[in-house]
C-alpha cells in the first residue's frame, strides 16, 4: 500500500519502523527537517519537509494515489484538518491521533462527520490496558480477542507457583485445565513450547483462554487473581485522568499525586471522587505518608521515563502492589528486563499496534480478514485473529492433517458463542474467528498459516 504519515515524533517514527517491515511504500511529512532526515536516513521511507495540512505538500507526497494517511502531529486540530483535506483530495482512508480529553466523548461524531477510518488516542488506549491489568493483577500483559471473550494472558512463574519445574503436558492431563500455553520467554529466548517443556522460575508464560477458564487455571496453580481495591497514580496527565475515570467507575479507590497546583485543581473538578494530592511524586516520605505501602495497585505515569522507573522500584520495595510503569522510549526495554519490572506500558507501541492491525485489514482477501493483531516480545512474535469469510484450503480439514508452518500455533476458534481450544480433530469453518500465535510476521490471510 501507499501510506503517508504526517508527523515524525515518537509515534510517527515508531509507525514508520513497524510498517516498514510490511512491504508498504511510505512517505513522511514534517516541518522539522532534522526529524525527516533522521527517519529517511535510517529507514526505507521518502521524506518531505512541509506542513501536512498544505494541499500542495500532500500532492507532493502523492495523496491522489495514497491508500492510507495517518496524521500524528502534536496538534489534534491539525491532525483532523489534515485528514479532511486528504480525504477530499485523494479519497484515501485516514487515521488521526486525537489526545485532548475534551474530544473523548465526541470521537464517534468526529469520525462519522469527517469521514475518518479511525481516531486513536494513545493515552486512552494505554489507560485501558492498565485498567485491565488492575482488574487481573496476576497478569504482566493482557491482549483480548473476539470482543473480550478470549484473552492472551502473560504471567511470570514464581518459586511458589505450581508450574515451577512442571511439565507442560500435565496442565491438561493432570490439572484438567482448558487453556493453551502459546509462548514462553526465558531470558532472551522466546519460543512456542511443546508438551515436554518444563517451566522454570522467572519464565514469562502466555496462555490463551476464556476469562473463567483462566481464573480456574490460576487458582489451580496457586496464583491469586483478586482485583485491586485501592490504587495510587503518580503523575496527573491525561493518561492518569483516563485511568482514574475507569478505576472509579468500577469502585476502585483512587489517589493521584501531582506537583502542579493548577493541574491538581483541574483533576479535583474532573474527578470529584478521586483523592488528589498536590506534592512531589518523587518524595518517598510523601508517598509513604499517603499510604503507598498499603495500596493494591501503583502506576508511575509522569512524563519522565527515568522518574517512572525509580518510582516503580520504590513501590516494589515498600508494597505488594501491582506495579505498572509508563515508558516512552522503547530503547529502554532491554534494560528493564534486567531490572525485572512488574509491567511496563509503551503508549506509542500500543498505538502502532492498533494502526498496523488496521493496515493489515485493508489488504482485503476473499478468504479472511485480520480482525486483531498484537506484537509480542519486541516484535519477535505476533498474535493475530482472522475471520474466515470463504471456503479455502484451511476449511473442513482436521488440524492434525494440516501442513502448518513451523513456529506457528493455532490457539483458539470462536464459532458463534462457542470458544474452542482446538485439538487435532477440530476443523475450521466459514464464519470462525481464529487466533494464531507465530514467529512469522506479515501474515495477511488465513491461508498464510500453511506451508508453501
Amino acid at each position: 500500500m501507499n501510506i503517508i504519515i504526517v508527523g515524525c515524533g515518537k509515534v510517527g517514527s515508531t509507525l514508520v519502523e513497524q510498517l516498514n517491515g510490511e512491504n508498504h511504500k511510505i512517505v513522511v511529512i514534517d516541518e522539522r527537517e532534522d526529524k525527516v532526515k533522521s527517519i529517511t536516513d535510517e529507514l526505507d521511507a521518502m521524506g518531505i519537509v512541509g506542513n501536512g495540512v498544505s494541499h500542495e505538500t500532500l500532492q507532493e507526497a502523492g495523496i491522489r494515489n495514497a491508500d492510507l494517511l495517518i496524521a500524528v502531529t502534536g496538534s489534534d486540530e491539525q491532525n483532523l484538518l489534515c485528514c479532511v483535506i486528504a480525504k477530499k483530495t485523494g479519497n484515501c482512508k485516514t487515521i488521526a491521533r486525537v489526545r485532548n480529553p475534551i474530544y473523548s466523548t465526541e470521537t464517534a461524531f468526529l469520525r462519522e462527520e469527517l469521514g475518518l477510518a479511525m481516531i486513536i488516542n494513545p493515552e486512552q488506549t494505554a489507560s485501558s490496558e492498565i485498567a485491565r491489568l488492575f482488574q487481573f493483577p496476576t497478569a504482566v500483559k493482557i491482549d483480548t480477542f473476539s470482543k473480550g471473550r478470549i484473552e492472551l494472558l502473560h504471567f511470570r512463574v514464581t518459586s511458589e507457583c505450581l508450574l515451577n519445574n512442571y511439565e507442560l503436558i500435565h496442565i491438561r492431563t493432570t490439572l484438567k485445565c482448558d487453556v493453551l500455553v502459546c509462548m514462553v520467554r526465558r531470558g532472551e529466548e522466546v519460543l512456542i513450547p511443546r508438551g515436554d517443556f518444563v517451566f522454570q522460575e522467572g519464565d514469562v508464560v502466555a496462555i490463551v483462554s476464556t476469562p473463567p477458564r483462566a481464573s480456574d487455571f490460576f487458582k489451580k496453580i496457586g496464583i491469586s487473581t483478586g482485583k485491586i481495591r485501592t490504587a495510587m497514580l503518580v503523575g496527573g496527565g491525561n493518561m492518569a485522568y483516563y485511568l482514574a475515570r475507569r478505576l472509579l467507575a468500577v469502585g476502585i479507590e483512587t489517589k493521584i499525586v501531582d506537583q502542579n497546583p493548577v493541574r491538581c485543581e483541574q483533576l479535583h473538578e474532573l474527578l470529584p471522587k478521586a483523592t488528589i494530592i498536590c506534592g512531589d511524586g518523587t518524595d518517598e516520605k510523601l508517598l509513604l505518608q499517603e499510604g503507598m505501602e498499603s495500596v493494591d495497585g501503583f502506576a508511575a505515569l509522569t512524563g519522565l521515563d527515568e522518574e517512572n522507573i525509580l518510582l516503580s522500584l520504590v513501590a516494589k520495595k515498600y508494597s505488594h502492589a501491582k506495579i505498572v510503569t509508563k515508558i516512552n522510549r522503547v530503547n529502554f526495554n532491554s534494560v528493564l528486563g534486567d531490572i525485572k519490572m512488574d509491567t511496563t506500558i509503551f503508549p506509542r507501541l500500543l498505538t502502532a499496534d492498533v494502526i498496523i492491525k488496521y493496515a493489515r485489514s485493508m489488504n482485503e482477501s476473499l478468504n479472511s480478514n485480520v480482525e486483531n493483531l498484537y506484537k509480542l516480545e519486541d516484535g519477535r512474535m505476533e498474535a493475530l485473529e482472522f475471520y474466515i469469510k470463504e471456503t479455502s484450503a484451511v476449511t473442513g480439514v482436521p488440524l492434525l492433517k494440516m501442513r502448518l508452518k513451523k513456529d506457528l500455533l493455532l490457539c483458539s476458534i470462536t464459532r458463534g458463542s462457542q470458544v474452542i481450544i482446538p485439538g487435532g480433530q477440530d476443523e475450521l469453518q466459514v464464519g470462525d474467528s481464529v487466533v494464531v500465535v507465530t514467529t512469522h510476521t506479515k501474515l495477511n490471510d488465513i491461508k498464510d498459516i500453511l506451508e508453501d
